[in-house]
């Protein structure tokens, strides 16, 4: 029996260890989900991307799913390959 993915996550998001751990990690799927939207809005394959960047489809991959962290070089590349532009913000908690 399969359980659909909205009921899994809520149940697994009731346990507060894991609640904790996915909080943790909250900003850095933001900045994860802004680099596919990015890529998505250029109409690029993950290939293309790299190719214009100089880098694998693997590290675009690896940016992508959150498992690294860009840096701010990176970011710049990664926004001028995709006719973005980085915009950062801080703001109060």
């Amino acid at each position: 029996m399969t359980i659909p993915f909205e009921v899994f996550k809520a149940r697994m998001l009731a346990n507060p260890e894991v609640k904790r751990e996915y909080d943790a990690l909250e900003q850095e799927f933001a900045i994860a989900s802004e680099l596919i939207r990015a890529r998505a809005r250029a109409g690029l394959s993950q290939a293309e991307l790299a190719e214009r960047m100089g880098t694998s489809q693997s590290a675009i991959a690896r940016l992508e799913s959150g498992q690294t962290l860009p840096s701010t070089k990176t970011l710049i590349r990664f926004a001028e390959a995709t006719g973005s532009k980085v915009e950062l913000r801080l703001s109060a908690a």
